[in-house]
């Protein structure tokens, strides 16, 4: 065993799970903005109920991938048991998993073709200095997507 392979480290990070009540919505969602669907499946039963501690399981989900890298995120939608707190969405600073930026080219493009998809700015975009301009998205079931263009 090497130093970079002792018990109990870290290898990689494989995956972001979202929650969202419309996955066909989300799909297309992360599809326009870059990502390829990588697979989809239903998951239920013992195995599924006893690891995640719920009764009941039923879930339709949708892995979708970075066109270029290893980056991913696996789309959940919950048949049952239902997914509690479908009312306002957090706002951005709310405890918890925050937001996932993308790096992208013409901000106002990606912007413009999200919104189509329920893409709605946070707030406004802006300018970090000489280096990014930056924009929050709020896209379906509330996720907050943030990009970033680099300048120069």
């Amino acid at each position: 065993m090497t130093h970079t392979e002792q018990r109990g480290s870290l290898q990689r990070m494989d995956n972001i799970a979202v929650v969202v009540d419309d996955l066909a919505a989300a799909t297309a969602f992360f599809t326009e903005l870059g990502m390829e669907l990588e697979g989809e499946a239903t998951l239920e039963g013992g195995l599924v109920d006893r690891l995640i501690s719920l009764d009941g399981v039923r879930t339709d989900i949708a892995m979708m991938r970075l066109p270029d890298g290893p980056g991913r995120i696996e789309l959940t939608k919950y048949h049952t048991p239902a997914s509690p707190g479908a009312g306002q969405p957090a706002p951005v600073n709310a405890l918890g998993l925050h937001r996932i930026m993308f790096a992208v080219h013409d901000i106002e493009d990606v912007i413009e073709r999200l919104k189509p998809h329920g893409a709605a700015l946070v707030g406004e975009v802006v300018r970090y200095g000489d280096s990014h301009r930056l924009a929050y998205l709020r896209g379906p079931a509330g996720i907050v997507v943030a990009l970033a263009e680099q300048l120069g």
